[in-house]
This record gives C-alpha cells, sequence and structure tokens, in this order.
C-alpha cells in the first residue's frame, strides 16, 4: 500500500455553548459533506481518536438538549452498528463481529427500533 497523501479534506465542528457550557447548537461542514459546503445543523456527534503514540482513545459525545430519547436511541443503534462493520472490515473477524451485530439487533429491539411488524 502506498502512502503517497494525494488529497487532503478538512471537517469543521462549531459548537454553541449556553451559560453552563451546554451544547445548543452543533454545525459540521465539509468539503465532502453530501448537502453541499455550508454548515450543517445536527443534534449530536461522537468522535473517537485512537493516539498514535499514547496507544489509547480520546473520546468527545456531544448533544444539544434538543435531541430526544428517542433519537438518541437512534443515533446509538446506527453507530453500534457502524462499528460492528467497522471492527469487521478492519479485522476479518466474522465470529466477533456476529456476535456485536446481534447485540445491535438486541438494542434495536430493546428500544423499538426494531420491530417484527412491516413498515
Amino acid at each position: 500500500m502506498d502512502n503517497k497523501i494525494t488529497t487532503k479534506s478538512t471537517i469543521e465542528l462549531e459548537i454553541e455553548l449556553n451559560e453552563e457550557k451546554l451544547p445548543v447548537g452543533i454545525r459540521w461542514k465539509s468539503e465532502a459533506n453530501p448537502q453541499g459546503p455550508d454548515y450543517t445543523e445536527c443534534k449530536a456527534f461522537s468522535l473517537a481518536l485512537f493516539d498514535k503514540e499514547y496507544k489509547d482513545t480520546f473520546k468527545i459525545d456531544l448533544w444539544t438538549k434538543e435531541m430526544q430519547v428517542v433519537e438518541m436511541d437512534r443515533f446509538i443503534f446506527q453507530t453500534l452498528r457502524s462499528l460492528g462493520d467497522t471492527y469487521y472490515r478492519s479485522t476479518n473477524n466474522q465470529e466477533l463481529a456476529n456476535e456485536m451485530q446481534q447485540f445491535v439487533d438486541y438494542f434495536g429491539r430493546k428500544t423499538g427500533i426494531i420491530t417484527d411488524e412491516p413498515e
């Protein structure tokens, strides 16, 4: 695999805080945003970075008070599902990835995101 840099991309986050230092507005923008180059509003974000030198994870989770519990359930469900996919693509460990997806299915059913009713 060649490590030659061919493109760069920047992601910008803009966080508005109230007097209690709680997020009241979250926006992001990137050249790669399919919605366009301007800021896009969101209610929550989760960022995890793995430090190359210290082999530790730095994590930031923020959400606005507008974020409803049912929306947080969906956000966490989709994040967990994506993490399972990422884990499989990065390790090729099908057995453990399947077990992770079983938990995602359990979480989805417990929160009502997954139902047996046809949509």
